[in-house]
């Protein structure tokens, strides 16, 4: 009987943690090349205090001592592993809006808005131009 109670005790807690990973888009997330549809990198999602979200490069799986060329500024020649590309995206809702993504191939840095999906496995991240029609979404897979 005590074992029983035991695996229900565990049962739960797994349940509980994977209820709040759901919940949460902190952790780490492999990004897919929009061209070739491989791995191309590992993003490290954090939140602050505040809620804020932000993201940084952790593993490159091509090329990695790649350094962002193109960006302008204290960026430019900078590697690109440890590069902080997401910043200020902020909860509303089941979403997070009101961000910056940094496209470390092009330099540019777009708005941005993120919002789990598929149980909290999948992170859909939209970088934008202006209005959200005029981007693109990459869904990025959680490690």
């Amino acid at each position: 009987m005590k074992a029983l109670v035991k695996l229900a005790a565990v049962s739960a807690l797994a349940l509980s943690a994977q209820a709040a990973l759901a919940l949460s888009a902190g952790g780490t997330w492999k990004t897919i090349d929009d061209e070739s549809h491989q791995a191309k990198s590992l993003v490290e999602i954090s939140e602050a205090a505040n809620g804020e979200l932000t993201g940084k490069v952790v593993k490159l799986f091509n090329n990695p001592d790649a350094v962002c060329d193109k960006c302008d500024g204290a960026l430019k020649g900078k590697p690109i592993v440890g590069l902080t590309i997401i910043t200020g995206l902020k909860k509303d809702g089941e979403a997070w809006e009101n961000g910056k993504i940094l496209d470390p191939k092009s330099g540019k840095v777009y708005s941005a808005k993120a919002k789990l999906v598929d149980g909290g496995k999948k992170l859909e991240v939209r970088g934008f131009l202006g209005f959200s029609l005029l981007g693109r979404t990459q869904v990025w897979e959680r490690q």
